[in-house]
């Protein structure tokens, strides 16, 4: 496999296909039957990725669901090397996706609860109040008066104070995420220690720009198109940081692009499985150490502007990552599978367009 794939979706002009990417080990849970139902009245495609915990007979209509088997008969490199028993399998939901004609991706997890506007991405290109510049910041405080702080926010930043946003102007957003309310994604620090539920305040929209880290997630976050390389959710780190990383990455190449990073009020209510939470914080021990170093790291990696070069940008980012033994070594050729696999669909697209 190569390394240097190039590609170059374009941001469709009308509204796009939408499609809805989960991945599973649930029966079809109330959850599950609730973003089913509404995305039949919707015309949404919706898919969900099992694993080998998953039940054996998955039958929700409205839904299209892959056992492990079906994953590694679609034919991608990546579904062949992932390992099983890890949050990274939602990448072969993300290319299935792709694959049948999605233009837009909605992602979130099993026990989010859909509200009518999860449904609705936001226009790519808004008008809005953002941040640039700042450093870490904990976004949640915009939101609200408590002291809460998005999971893989860096300890040392929760009780930053809030610099002034921006007046409203136009910023270029092809990645979205949404918050959730009750349970929102806070880390077990927080759970431990703090009071849940957490109802977020108001339709508050901002973005984050160039030089502004805030982490964020994969329970309610839209990709558009020309992002959809930046989807790529690293399996050789822990389960509650590949999503994290993940965000890492996407907003330090989102700045090479000229892209912002998207923030805006909860649509979705989460009804959370049941977790230990001191597991969750044993699996977090890797993100209190080293997130204010990887954002370091990540903001020193000399990129390459250009929607066409994101892959080769990608890899360069996780270099640096397995280079400081963040992420496992192996992750390099799950990478260059998942460039494969995309650089493939591309070209796909473009023959039968």
């Amino acid at each position: 496999m190569t390394t240097n794939q190039t590609v170059n979706f374009a941001v469709p002009s009308d509204p796009g296909k939408i499609a809805i990417v989960i991945t599973s080990i649930a029966e079809p849970n109330p959850v599950l039957q609730a973003i089913a139902r509404g995305s039949i009245e919707r015309g949404i495609a919706f898919y969900v990725i099992g694993d080998t915990k998953s039940p054996k007979e998955f039958v929700l209509h409205g839904c299209d669901f892959y056992s492990v088997e079906r994953q590694r008969e679609l034919g991608f490199q990546f579904a062949q090397l992932c390992p099983t028993r890890h949050y990274a399998r939602k990448n072969i939901g993300y290319l299935q996706a792709i694959r049948e004609g999605a233009t837009i991706l909605l992602e979130t997890d099993d026990d989010n609860y859909p509200e009518p506007a999860f449904y609705q991405p936001l226009p790519v290109e808004q008008s809005i109040p953002s941040l640039r510049g700042t450093g870490w910041v904990n976004l949640y405080r915009y939101y609200t008066d408590l002291n809460i702080w998005p999971r893989g926010l860096p300890l040392d930043a929760v009780n930053t104070p809030l610099p002034p946003l921006s007046a409203p102007h136009s910023v270029y957003c092809p990645i979205q995420q949404g918050l959730a309310d009750d349970n929102p994604d806070v880390d077990a620090i927080y759970r431990l220690v703090m009071p849940l539920p957490v109802t977020f305040q108001g339709k508050h929209r901002l973005a984050i720009e160039k030089d502004a880290w805030c982490p964020f997630n994969s329970q309610n976050t839209v990709f558009y198109e020309e992002a959809f390389p930046l989807l790529y959710l690293p399996a050789h780190c822990s389960f509650r940081m590949t999503d994290i990383w993940r965000s890492f990455v996407a907003q330090r190449i989102a700045w090479e692009n000229g892209w912002s990073i998207l923030f805006r009020e909860a649509t979705v209510r989460q009804l959370r499985n049941d977790h230990r939470l001191m597991k969750d914080f044993e699996d977090e021990i890797s993100g209190y150490l080293h997130n204010r170093r990887i954002g370091e790291a990540l903001q020193a990696v000399q990129l390459t502007p250009g929607v066409e070069h994101i892959p080769a940008n990608l890899r360069r980012c996780y270099e640096t990552l397995v280079e400081n033994q963040w992420v496992g070594e192996q992750e390099l050729q799950l990478l260059d599978a998942w460039n494969h696999d995309i650089a493939s669909l591309k070209s796909k697209r473009e023959v039968s367009a």
